[in-house]
């Protein structure tokens, strides 16, 4: 099973390399690392490696606890060390302390090799002041964390055919990147609020901004994913009527013809693009785009597969600090408590943290096999449960324990040495 991950590893340093060639490496907080291994967002191979976990909300408890089983489960078996602590954010941080992302949570993860996180939010925040919902620490934590680029791969599974709503011949071969911007746009453009004018009426406003540099990074991004997937680039904007979308569209073209002039670069309306992605998603390869029009399209090219509960990502940025890895769906408050979570995309959120943080791709394999065998035994979580599919139901905690198991067990795919 290929989560279209190992392409993006091949060519991950060269990708931060670019994009942030404007940030000097020194003092660096994360030991002593060589500079090639900082560009890549890796620690140097070594034998304890220090996770911070952020279990969040709803289902996030059940998730990090299936996956921990994994992953101690891959240090038994390879003879290195993860030291997992622990972290609140989201909504269980505002209950206990507050402040969706603590500054005990923020240092805590600045100091960690990597941070795997599950999800956050809920029902019971909603009403909250804007200061005091889970969604405002998730952006703290990317903007103080430096994460301004988050790869999420769509990649249809033989096994999971079926699971797509959409019919087999229009998804059947999906393979696609969606490289989305982090700390730029609506979601961090000021001025915005809620203010009362003088008749009492209210009026909320945010800001859709975008700097020329923010712009040129994520487009070097995408522009080195792009390169060594097929060559395909569709830049996602509404150029037609947004000033801030015209900017983009012209440093990103600019971009690609002086940086890369061998990726096929083309551009489409984000209403456009959002229909395409139903109607014939294999004309995408990668697709680079904005914070908030991100934020729509990979939730909807997720379910191209069948389910948000199968699909990872990482978020890079910083060649100082740590990635963050997480499962693209979303807390599940309906179902939280009741062992019904698919676990898969957290676990393999970490395979991806294993290659991109931990300089252990090696490792990272052996998870992402024993992803591909469960399914191949024929377990399957409700979410991905068809009717008369003759697959066997099993719970969040079942589904994590059999991953365990074949991790001990599946044949490497290649030597792992500890």
């Amino acid at each position: 099973m290929n989560f279209s991950i190992s392409f993006v590893v091949a060519s991950l340093i060269f990708i931060i390399e670019q994009s942030w060639a404007f940030v000097p490496i020194s003092g660096n907080k994360r030991g002593n690392i060589s500079v090639c291994t900082a560009l890549g967002m890796a620690v140097s191979r070594k034998e304890k490696y220090s996770i911070t976990l952020l279990p969040g909300d709803g289902i996030g408890p059940e998730i990090t606890a299936a996956t921990k089983e994994v992953l101690s489960a891959l240090s038994k078996r390879c003879g290195f060390q993860m030291e997992l602590t622990e972290a609140l954010i989201g909504g269980a941080a505002i209950d206990l302390k507050n402040d969706p992302f603590p500054e005990e949570t923020l240092k805590r993860c600045q100091n960690s090799d990597s941070v795997l996180l599950a999800c956050i939010g809920g029902y019971k925040w909603d009403n909250n002041p804007r200061h005091l919902r889970p969604e405002s620490g998730l952006l703290k934590m990317r903007k103080e964390l430096g994460l301004f680029a988050n790869l999420r791969p769509a990649k249809v599974m033989p096994q999971l055919l079926d699971a797509s709503t959409l019919k087999r011949e229009v998804v059947e071969g999906v393979d696609l990147m969606v490289v989305r911007e982090l700390t730029g746009d609506v979601y961090f453009g000021t001025p915005k609020g809620i203010d009362v004018k003088e008749d009492g009426q209210r009026v909320g406003y945010n800001n859709m901004v975008y700097h020329e540099e923010e712009v040129k990074r994520i487009a070097r991004v995408a522009g080195n994913v792009a390169s060594k997937r097929s060559g395909k680039l569709c830049s996602v904007d509404k150029a037609n009527v947004l000033d801030v979308s015209q900017l983009w569209r012209d440093v990103t073209t600019e971009v690609m013809k002086e940086e890369f002039p061998d990726v096929q670069l083309s551009h489409m309306y984000v209403d456009n693009a959002a229909m395409q992605l139903i109607r014939w998603p294999k004309q995408f390869d990668t697709i680079v785009t904005g914070n908030i029009f991100g934020d729509i399209l990979s939730d909807e090219a997720s379910m191209l597969v069948g389910s948000l509960g199968m699909l990872p990502s990482a978020s890079i940025g910083s060649p100082q600090g740590p990635g963050v890895f997480e499962p693209i769906h979303g807390s599940a408050p309906d179902i939280a408590g009741q062992n019904k979570a698919n676990p898969l995309a957290m676990i393999l959120s970490a395979a991806m943290m294993l290659t991109y943080d931990l300089d252990r791709p090696d490792e990272a394999l052996i998870l992402e096999r024993a992803v591909e065998a469960v399914l191949e035994k024929g377990l399957r979580t409700s979410d991905i449960k068809q009717e008369g599919d003759g697959c066997q139901l099993v719970g969040c905690t079942e589904m994590g324990r059999a991953v365990a198991e074949l991790v001990l067990t599946i044949d490497a795919p290649v030597k792992v040495v500890a």
